[in-house]
């Protein structure tokens, strides 16, 4: 190693000691268990992708591709870094043409972005996504809200799910003539208006299309949905009329369920143009915390082109943002958080402290052994730092008892208990 050489991670890249990966598995163990109950499978893809499946206009488009990973193998073959889980899915789909539809899944695993680093976006990150193949009931999208609303609640942070449709916002912005070559455009701008505000984006519009036409587009950006449809059922313009119907279906689940955390937003996108219809995105209803939690949509023409074979393969998707959820939980729950259970603790390290330390760990109860030939003392300090509560003495006279000793570290007490008596002493005050 060259003596200049300065040991440090590549920013937006992160280490994560113990306490904390604690945390960010116990979001994606509870993520799993909501996915599989609501019968996504899981399913690993590749982190390395030809470049070219990552670039196809099937995928991210251009706007994307400014953040993907490039570089050369040793064959000279183009590779790339995938920066979602979206497209190794449709790639799965269009590799195995014989899976029965419809077909569910859920990954969680590393992509790589090399964009502008923020709270809650890193270079390097995990995402942890739910795709379906194969379903195109509007029910698909309520399928999803009411997963979204689990989730949160048993995370505890309350959500609210901001929706729109793509078919609607292109063919409202095809019916007041913004140029078909700047709709991706204008689309692109306008869907940072939950960030931004109109006078930050303004130039970009009006290059896109007439100062006029700007106003209104903004005009119907005030409107419910009832006025929007009083306004626009009849337009000529197919893609608004089918997008329309597809919000008022969606909007009369969403009533019927309930699902009062859902938000219609007229002017959100998802920025990626794979998506075809329902988009929506989950934030932090109280607003602290600005970053999206989670985002999703339907994408009907990305397993479609690749197969392209006639069949209409219609998907749906979304991903949960374990960056930002850990960053969300992360200050509670380490004042929460319980790495160990007991730590057991000898004089002499003879089979006992394996015996009775293997028996523990078969209860289900995480245990600490001190393998180290130290002072008690020194071990009541480490059970101290680890902020273990209950600390097993192991002795010679309480043996001859069958017994050992068993520290509450909180109350200062301590009581002689029985070894077969141990478990369930322990586990009473769990």
């Amino acid at each position: 190693m060259k003596e200049d050489f300065k040991l440090m991670n590549l920013k937006g890249t992160s280490d994560f000691f113990p306490e904390e990966q604690i945390i960010r598995n116990r979001i994606t163990d509870t993520l799993k268990k909501k996915f599989e109950l609501y019968g996504f499978l899981p399913l690993e893809t590749p982190i390395l992708c030809y470049y070219d499946l990552l670039a196809s206009k099937y995928a991210g488009g251009a706007e994307i591709l400014k953040e993907v990973y490039k570089f050369k193998d040793q064959g000279l073959r183009d590779i790339g870094l995938r920066y979602d889980l979206t497209v190794p899915f449709s790639k799965v789909i269009g590799m195995n043409k014989g899976l029965i539809l419809p077909f569910k899944r859920y990954e969680i695993g590393k992509v790589f972005r090399d964009g502008p680093v923020k709270l809650g976006r890193a270079r390097e990150f995990y995402q942890c996504d739910v795709d379906a193949c194969g379903v195109e009931s509007p029910y698909a999208d309520i399928e999803y809200f009411t997963m979204v609303k689990e989730v949160f609640e048993e995370f505890n942070i309350p959500v609210e799910i901001r929706y729109n449709n793509r078919k609607f916002l292109s063919g409202l912005l095809e019916y007041v003539k913004v140029p078909k070559e700047n709709i991706s455009a204008f689309i692109t701008y306008v869907d940072k208006l939950d960030k931004l505000k109109r006078d930050d984006i303004e130039s970009e519009l009006e290059e896109c299309s007439s100062k006029e036409i700007v106003d209104e587009v903004f005009k119907y950006f005030e409107y419910s949905l009832e006025q929007l449809t009083e306004e626009l059922s009849d337009t000529g313009v197919e893609l608004l009329t089918e997008g329309l119907n597809e919000l008022n279906s969606l909007d009369k689940l969403i009533k019927e369920l309930n699902l009062d955390l859902c938000v219609f937003k007229p002017f959100l996108a998802r920025g990626l143009e794979i998506y075809t219809g329902t988009v929506w995105e989950v934030f932090d209803s109280t607003g602290e915390f600005k970053s999206a939690l989670g985002g999703g949509g339907r994408y009907d023409k990305i397993i479609t082109n690749f197969l392209h074979n006639g069949n209409e393969y219609p998907a749906i998707g979304m991903s949960f943002g374990l960056e930002p959820i850990y960053a969300l939980l992360k200050e509670k729950a380490m004042q929460e958080l319980k790495k160990y259970d007991v730590y057991v603790y000898s004089f002499n390290n003879d089979k006992y402290l394996f015996e009775i330390s293997n028996m523990l760990r078969k209860n289900n109860i995480k245990v600490l052994t001190e393998l180290n030939n130290i002072k008690l003392k020194k071990a009541m300090g480490i059970a101290n730092r680890e902020n273990i509560d209950k600390v097993i003495i192991i002795g010679e006279d309480e043996l001859k008892d069958n017994s050992v000793t068993v520290k509450d570290m909180v109350t200062g007490n301590q009581e002689l208990v029985k070894i077969d008596d141990l478990v369930s002493t322990i586990k009473k005050e769990m």
